[in-house]
This record gives C-alpha cells, sequence and structure tokens, in this order.
C-alpha cells in the first residue's frame, strides 16, 4: 500500500481526533480539526450507526495514521507484538514507540513523525555513535540517538533542538538539549503513550 501524500488535516477529521501530523499548528486555532469537526468529503455530516468490525477498522486505521506508516509495515510489527510475552496491544504500542522516527519525534527533534522520518533517511541521526538512516529500526534500552556531527547546524534541526527545552518529553526518554542527544531509559508502559485509540480494538481487528 501506497503511502498518503494529500491533505494530512483530511485524516484527522476522518477519523474524528488529533493524530498530530502537522506539529505545531496541531495545537493552534489553526488545527484543521478545530476549525472544521466533520468527517470530509460530500457527506462528511451524516452519522449512521457502525458496525462492529467498522469500528475496529476505524481503530485500527486512526492508530496507523497516528504513527504515519503503511499496512505492511503496521502488520508486520504487528506479528512481531504477537510473539511477545505480555498483552499483545501493550506490546504493539511499545514497539511503534520504540521506532527510531518516533523517538526523534519525542525528543522533539522533529516537528512531526513525518518530519523526523525524512531527517533520519537524510542521515541526520546516529545511534550509539553510528549513522543510522533507517526510520523503522527499533531502540533498545540504552541506546543513545544524537544529531550527526556534520548535521548540528542544519537550521530545521538547530531550530527544533531549541524550540525542544519548553516541550514535555516523555518519561522514558532522557533529552540532553545541549549535546542534541537523547536516549531511551526504559520501555514504555501504557500509561506513558498518549495515543488517543482503544489498541484492544486493533488486537480484535486483526484476530477476525
Amino acid at each position: 500500500m501506497s503511502r498518503y501524500t494529500g491533505p494530512v488535516c483530511r485524516l484527522c477529521r476522518a477519523e474524528g481526533a488529533k493524530l498530530f501530523l502537522k506539529g505545531d499548528r496541531c495545537y493552534t486555532e489553526k488545527c484543521g480539526l478545530t476549525k472544521r469537526n466533520s468527517k470530509p468529503g460530500q457527506h462528511g455530516t451524516r452519522r449512521g450507526k457502525m458496525s462492529e468490525y467498522g469500528l475496529r477498522l476505524r481503530e485500527k486505521q486512526k492508530l496507523r495514521r497516528f504513527y504515519g506508516i503503511n499496512e505492511t509495515q503496521f502488520s508486520t510489527i504487528y506479528k512481531k507484538a504477537t510473539g511477545m510475552s505480555g498483552q499483545t496491544g501493550h506490546n504493539f504500542l511499545q514497539l511503534l514507540e520504540r521506532r527510531l522516527d518516533n523517538v526523534v519525534y519525542r525528543l522533539g527533534l522533529g516537528v512531526s513523525r513525518s518530519q523526523a522520518r525524512q531527517l533520519v533517511c537524510h542521515g541526520h541521526f546516529t545511534v550509539n555513535g553510528r549513522k543510522l538512516d533507517i526510520p523503522s529500526a527499533l531502540l533498545k534500552v540504552g541506546d543513545v540517538v544524537a544529531v550527526a556531527e556534520g548535521s548540528r547546524d542544519v537550521p530545521t534541526i538547530k531550530q527544533n533542538a531549541e524550540a525542544s527545552a519548553s516541550r514535555s518529553i516523555p518519561a522514558w526518554l532522557e533529552f540532553n538539549p545541549e549535546a542534541m542527544s537523547g536516549s531511551l531509559v526504559a520501555v514504555p508502559v501504557r500509561e506513558q503513550i498518549d495515543v488517543p485509540v482503544n489498541e484492544q480494538l486493533v488486537v480484535e481487528f486483526y484476530a477476525r
């Protein structure tokens, strides 16, 4: 499945929730969902009763769009989660959070996950001192993510690093704004993952 390249605000309106796809704009009154809280399209204001399958599908789509990854990657991560001990839904969210592009975003070095993914692809980050340009790479506790030496003066990264000082960093991460680096200090628990979805419905969708 190809990546969606249309107006991202339509995705938030389709899911009826903020997916934070446009960075800081999502926190302002310019947010598309704030300005127009209805589903996109000619019949967006109609509200019919949704089937059980429809509810599970919508929750799955909302979670996938929240992290901005395609269906193939999404289902691959889910299969990995089913092979782990513990609750599949929680495992699934933990794996999604441990992706390199998401960690870069959570550290504030990318204003959105899509920007963080692009910066990673362009080789602007290192993991444990080695350059890594794979957004889907899974980090483990103790891994250190840092801006590559030759990328510290890139305007976008420099601006993001300066702004990150005023942002809230998740408790499972540590960030050093001066060194432009951060580390994974723990695996996030469900209460630390601010994702507006019911992951059990996603599990039920794939288990059907």
